[in-house]
């Protein structure tokens, strides 16, 4: 009886098999062909399967009538209906639900080819269509719309040389590592005027991970981490040039040229940057040096094969930079006007880059950089010139494997200051590291992903450094979605790493021997909610919440003469707080709300604990509407900044901001952009005098608040 239930058995299952067939299923993106992973599948209205991470699925499905359903968040649900004969593999082109500028399905700064809204790790990209608004704003450099980012303050470091760096989550701008293409950019010596300089029309996207990176990318990404994207060639000739003037004085020229065929492929943008010196407030002082400025930044493409990219390209940053006593910039130095800051910069920096694709959509990728950075300073009481050179190298290998990415590399870093001429106390000194990393993406169900990062790195003056993450992202349902995480990071010193106020260079002392590295560990947690309705509206509402904990910090400090040493404090750095945005669309009119708390203490002090010019309240709004079929778009936007603290205790006054453009589009070549920035002038020099001494021997304040006031610029761009 047994063996006759057995026989039965067997011969259901085997007809049951004979009576289906195996289809696999890819997704892509239609607009991009990139692959489309976590799609869901539903058979006959009941969910069945979703896409691995490769875009691929297995279905087994009966010999007979099947509808199939096709959905993904950002993508619109497509529908089929198969009938037996099924084909072997069945290409699926998902529609993008959003505008194709806007759509970012992948970003490179995650390395795990997963979708930007999948992602354990929170990345914020300002796209294609953000730079090339900015291009048109503010052309030189992407400092501006940086600063619009909820949780991102840009901080200008002095008054007469306009120096700024980037702030993230309440710590100073050395705490933010700055990437293009994924290599690293711009630290000590080189650090200076780093985010000044990178022209927005030369990019297709910034990609921003706030809180701790370093297993990733290494020491430095403590407060987060800017990721900038070059553009690449299109197979269409794509040229663009554009014109900008403002009132204060500021002319910009800038052309984006490139083209790609079957083997070869080139970018090239070139940009004169030419700025006349401005006292805006009347007290004698260049509140806008005199500037001259020149980046070039050709790329060439080869393609030897379908499955092989090699990239060579090459920056050159050339600048002038004269601030000061207006009288002693118009050549009138006396007995009484004498002080002037002049800096000539020379940045070099050369790129190699390799892509192999293997089998099992498995890649090879090879990176390599090199960068010389020559500065010189001169001013009334020191003439120093000094060269870093930066150096990279990167392998990494995807590996792909079932639902699950693996991310595995091994790299070599490094930087050498160098006196060129011996008027400043502080020695020559470098830092080298090499370090390995892996990654493993684990997609544990349909709707959650989790991120586990291990990196190791040996820095041949500070040790051995283990770095471990770990991440997770889940998908409650079609609205809402939850990640947390947790990092460790560690920041080797660096007496010339950026601070909040630069130091006078003849000042700076070299780092004691005793001295050791800063380190970090970061917290994350964030809630998401998403709905769309209507015809193209949606609402995305984002509650984040932080904490970094950075121990040993390393701290400088003045003495009566101004000399400035550094010493490792015993009590940790300590920054708290959350970051809620709203992103909507609704009937064409885009909207973006930003909202940062941020609690920033020194706890190695005993009182007065803050941490000077940081605000512990920041809200910003952008409203933005394109009426495409008159030609014109329209934006606006404001930011309230709250109190901050001086470093002599007292509170500055909280400020508002306000931004406007107006855009007219003849046809598809020319367009006009009219634009105002700080509309409501708000100026640290209505508060209070900017410097304080006499005007032969001044010492400037900390900045708090801007100082150039309202401006207006105008601009023409063309696209042939």
């Amino acid at each position: 009886m047994k063996r006759l239930v057995l026989f039965f058995g067997l011969f259901i299952t085997t007809v049951a098999a004979l009576s289906q067939t195996k289809v696999v299923v890819k997704t892509v993106s239609s607009g991009t062909g990139d692959v489309v992973q976590g799609v869901s599948i539903a058979l006959n209205g009941k969910s069945i399967k979703s896409t691995d991470a490769n875009g691929l699925a297995v279905l087994q499905l009966a010999n007979e009538k099947s509808k199939l359903s096709f959905s993904a968040v950002g993508f619109k649900t497509q529908d089929t209906t198969l009938v037996a004969p099924f084909p072997d593999t069945l290409l699926i082109q998902m529609i993008s639900a959003q505008k194709e500028l806007e759509e970012v399905t992948v970003v490179s700064s995650t390395r795990n080819n997963q979708r930007i809204e999948n992602s354990p790790l929170k990345v914020e990209v300002l796209g294609r269509e953000e730079m090339e608004e900015e291009s048109t704003i503010k052309p030189a450099g992407i400092a501006s719309i940086l600063g619009d980012v909820s949780g991102v303050q840009i901080q200008q470091s002095s008054a007469i040389n306009g120096n700024s760096n980037v702030r993230i989550q309440g710590l100073d701008g050395r705490y933010t590592q700055i990437l293009k293409d994924g290599m690293p950019l711009y630290d000590g010596f080189s650090g200076g005027f780093g985010i000044l300089s990178i022209p927005p029309l030369d990019l297709k996207q910034a990609e921003l991970i706030k809180g701790s990176a370093s297993t990733l990318y290494g020491g430095g990404a403590i407060g987060g981490l800017i990721n900038i994207i070059s553009r690449k060639p299109t197979a269409k000739q794509e040229a663009v040039f554009s014109i900008n003037q403002t009132t204060l004085k500021e002319t910009n020229y800038n052309t984006f040229l490139s083209r790609k065929d079957k083997k070869v492929g080139y970018t090239f943008f070139g940009g004169y940057n030419y700025q006349k010196a401005v006292d805006v407030n009347k007290d004698g002082f260049s509140d806008l040096s005199d500037l001259k400025g020149l980046v070039l930044h050709p790329r060439f493409f080869f393609y030897p094969d379908h499955k092989t990219t090699v990239v060579v390209g090459y920056t050159g940053t050339f600048e002038k930079r004269n601030g000061g006593d207006m009288q002693v910039l118009a050549g009138k130095a006396d007995a009484t006007h004498q002080y002037f800051e002049n800096n000539t910069i020379n940045r070099n920096s050369w790129e190699l880059t390799a892509q192999r694709n293997l089998a099992n959509n498995r890649k090879l990728e090879f990176k390599s950089s090199l960068s010389s950075f020559k500065r010189r300073i001169l001013n009334n009481q020191v003439d120093f010139t000094g060269r870093q050179t930066n150096y990279y190298t990167e392998l990494s290998a995807f590996l792909p494997h079932n639902a699950n990415n693996l991310v595995v590399g091994v790299n070599a870093t490094g930087d050498q200051f160098t006196k060129l001429t011996n008027t400043i106390p502080l020695n020559n000194f470098h830092n080298n590291t090499v370090g390995v990393f892996a990654q493993e993406s684990i997609n544990l169900q349909e709707h959650t992903n989790i991120e586990i990062g291990l990196r190791n790195d040996y820095h041949f003056t500070y040790g051995n450094f283990i770095l471990p993450r770990l991440a997770i992202f889940h998908r409650i349902n079609e609205h809402w979605a939850t990640r947390a995480g947790i990092g460790f990071g560690y920041k080797a010193p660096n007496a010339l790493a950026a601070q909040n106020t630069d130091f006078e260079i003849q000042k700076i002392t070299s780092l004691p021997s005793t001295i050791k590295a800063e380190k970090s560990v970061g917290y994350n947690a964030e809630i998401n909610y998403k709905v769309e309705w209507g015809v193209g509206n949606e609402l995305f509402i984002n509650q984040a919440f932080f904490l970094t904990q950075l121990t040993d910090p390393v701290v400088p400090t003045a003495a009566s003469n101004g000399d400035v040493s550094f010493q490792n404090q015993s009590k940790p750095i300590l920054t708290r707080g959350s970051d809620t945005y709203v992103k909507a669309l609704v009937h064409e009119w885009e909207l973006y709300v930003g909202y940062t708390f941020t609690v920033a203490e020194r706890k190695y002090l005993t009182q007065n604990q803050f941490i000077p010019l940081t605000p512990k309240h920041r809200f910003a709004f952008t409203i933005v509407r394109d009426f495409e079929e008159e030609g014109f778009r329209f934006g606006l936007e404001g930011s309230y900044n709250g109190f901050q603290y001086r470093e002599d205790y007292t509170k500055t006054p909280g400020y508002f901001f306000m931004a406007a453009m107006v855009e007219k589009k003849f046809g598809s070549h020319i367009s006009l952009v009219l634009n105002g920035e700080n509309l409501l002038d708000y100026r640290q020099s209505k508060v209070e005098s900017l410097y304080t001494g006499t005007v032969t021997n001044p010492t400037f304040k900390s900045l708090w608040a801007p100082i150039d006031g309202r401006v207006l610029n105008l601009s023409i761009r063309w696209k042939f």
